[in-house]
Order: structure tokens, then sequence, then C-alpha cells
């Protein structure tokens, strides 16, 4: 059974609580404007990058959009033949200019302990680089059970089939399409760039305003 749009108590068979009945409970998260705001470290490495090359880069445009891979918001500044070695050099210095000035967005943690404190697992999968996402939730102290980089949108529903997640908390349309097309719930939170709308329309079966509402939420659906 799941949870309709904003928890408001429609319910929906699909033949996943079945699952949560012979397996662990496993949650998936997205990073970048769902457990982390982001937004300062990467328009820092984006100056730099920017600096560095002499490109002009809107900073302010590319933290206002985030979600999609890396390549795809250099496309708009950097030639064709030359954005593969942009990507490589602006992974290279996020470390230096991203990890610090990033703060966990609020609940996040409590999310995290939440799922623990009921016996699941967390699995972040997020389109971005692998170890640096690693960074970021060390140096914030969120320690989740499984970290996947380097997928988006549908491409998600591989490490979420794998690990057996039933849910997974997204704030971007392309995580909503990750979670349907692994057949796992919907969560979807308002933090990033897709307002409720968005995110309703692509199909995202659950929307809260942001994760501090989410242990709440995780009581219900377990108890349904």
């Amino acid at each position: 059974m799941r949870w309709g749009p904003e928890g408001e108590g429609q319910i929906r068979d699909l033949g996943t609580m079945g699952a949560m009945a012979s397996h662990p409970l496993t949650v998936g998260f997205d990073l970048d404007m769902t457990l982390i705001d982001s937004r300062p470290g990467i328009k820092a490495a984006y100056q730099a990058l920017s600096a560095e090359t002499g490109r002009q880069i809107d900073a302010d445009l590319v933290v206002s959009r985030l979600g999609p891979p890396l390549e795809d918001e250099l496309a708009n500044w950097f030639p064709a033949d030359v954005v593969t070695a942009a990507a490589d050099r602006y992974r290279e210095i996020y470390p230096t200019h991203a990890i610090t000035p990033t703060p966990a967005l609020p609940g996040a943690r409590e999310s995290i302990a939440a799922i623990r404190e009921r016996g699941g697992r967390t699995i972040v999968v997020t389109a971005k680089y692998e170890p640096n996402a690693r960074l970021h939730l060390a140096h914030l102290g969120i320690e989740a059970d499984e970290i996947v980089g380097g997928l988006w949108a549908e491409g998600k529903a591989r490490a979420l089939r794998e690990h057996g997640a039933q849910v997974y908390v997204g704030d971007h349309t392309g995580d909503v399409r990750g979670a349907r097309t692994a057949e796992a719930l919907s969560v979807a939170v308002t933090t990033g760039p897709c307002d409720a709308d968005e995110l309703r329309a692509a199909g995202a079966d659950v929307i809260l305003q942001n994760l501090t509402e989410f242990p709440a939420w995780l009581d219900a659906y377990r108890a349904a």
C-alpha cells in the first residue's frame, strides 16, 4: 500500500508492503538538495573553475537548477570537445572548495537516525561523483549504509533494485523517475529546484516540505 501525494491519506496498492514484510526496511536518498544544501559549495567550485579556465559561468544560475549530471551543466558553458576535461578538473578541485561550505539540510540527520532506530538501512544514490559524495557525508557525520554515485534519473533504479530499496527520497523530477523505474515509493521534498506541482506531475507518491516531516511520515507508512 502507498500513501498518496502530500500524505493526505489516499492509498493505492502497488504490492510493496508485502516486500516490506519479508525484507528489512531500506530507504534510498538523493544527496544534493535532499540531504545537503550543496549550493554554497557548488557555487564556490564553479567560481574556481571559471577563474582557472577563463570561461564565464553564471554560478548563481547553475545552483538554481541542481540535479542533472555535471556534464549536462558544463555543456552550457564549455565547447563540447572540452566538457569531459572540464568535468574532470571540476571533480579534482571540488573537495577544496565545496565540502566545508555545505551544510546538512534540516531533518537530514534525524531522518537517517529514524530509519536506523526502526531497524532499517539507508542508501544514498546520487548523480554526484561518488568520492565527493562520500566526503560530504563524512564531513557532516551522516552515516549511510551504502553510497552509490554517478547515477541519474532512471539510472538510479539499478542501485535501488540492487539494494532492495522500498522507498526513494529526492527533490527532483529525475528522482521521481528513478523511484518509479525501480518500483519504489517516491517520496519528494520541495527543498530543491522542483516545486510540489512539478513533483506531483512527475508521479511522486508523497510530497513533504522538507525532511523534518520524514520521521513522522515514516511511522505512518510503516503502520499502514
